[in-house]
């Protein structure tokens, strides 16, 4: 989508708008539009270390954004479903095979999905969507997609804060974004605790 600003411009609007363009850039995003979130968390998150953003009104600007995002999306697949995806989708990445990757996920992790797809770029933009045309019960889609909320937004939130302007020197001198970097070295963590698990429970083994 090339009106879309650049990453310059987005993070222009954090640091002019704090909290409120943080809310509305993570709920944009979540719905479809190719936002860098994860970079903007982390930019929010140097910005609440150098005191240039209010810790609580950030946390819960992002949490809140996050948590309407995926809401938005959730209400899309339930309501609309299908005549969403074939007369929109192509204009927001929504596509029928996409969609099926989702619900492929859907089928191996069941509800994790809605966590675990947080920190998977092009995933988590169709799991709420994926919930609602698979109407999953909103009570269950709300504790598995808010949980993946907040651990999603503590987790990049306390890199910007806690080590921020570390990753900004040591990035500084490569091509892959940040959001990119940061979300391969969560997933891989999450491949090793994973096949660590497995291997246990095939060895019949206690998990240390």
């Amino acid at each position: 989508m090339d009106f879309l600003p650049d990453l310059e411009t987005f993070s222009l609007w954090l640091v002019q708008y704090g909290s409120f363009a943080l809310f509305g850039l993570l709920a944009l995003g979540i719905i479809a539009l190719p936002v860098p979130e994860e970079t903007l968390m982390i930019i929010a998150g140097i910005l609440m270390f150098n005191e240039k953003l209010n810790i609580p009104g950030t946390i819960i600007a992002a949490l809140g954004g996050s948590m309407v995002g995926i809401t938005a999306s959730y209400i899309l697949g339930i309501t609309l479903g299908t005549y969403f995806l074939e007369r929109f989708g192509k204009y927001v990445g929504l596509t029928e095979h996409r969609l099926n990757i989702v619900h492929n996920w859907f089928e191996r992790f069941g509800k994790w999905t809605l966590v675990i797809g947080y920190f998977i770029p092009g995933i988590r933009h169709l799991t709420g969507f994926a919930a609602g045309s698979s109407k999953l019960e909103y009570k269950y889609f709300a504790l598995f997609a808010y949980m993946g909320a907040l651990l999603w937004v503590s987790v990049f939130l306390s890199i910007g804060y806690f080590f921020g302007n570390y990753w900004l020197s040591i990035v500084a001198n490569f091509s892959i974004p940040i959001d990119e970097i940061v979300t391969a070295l969560i997933f891989g963590g999450i491949l090793i605790a994973g096949a660590y698990v497995f291997y246990k429970i095939n060895k019949n083994q206690p998990i240390k």
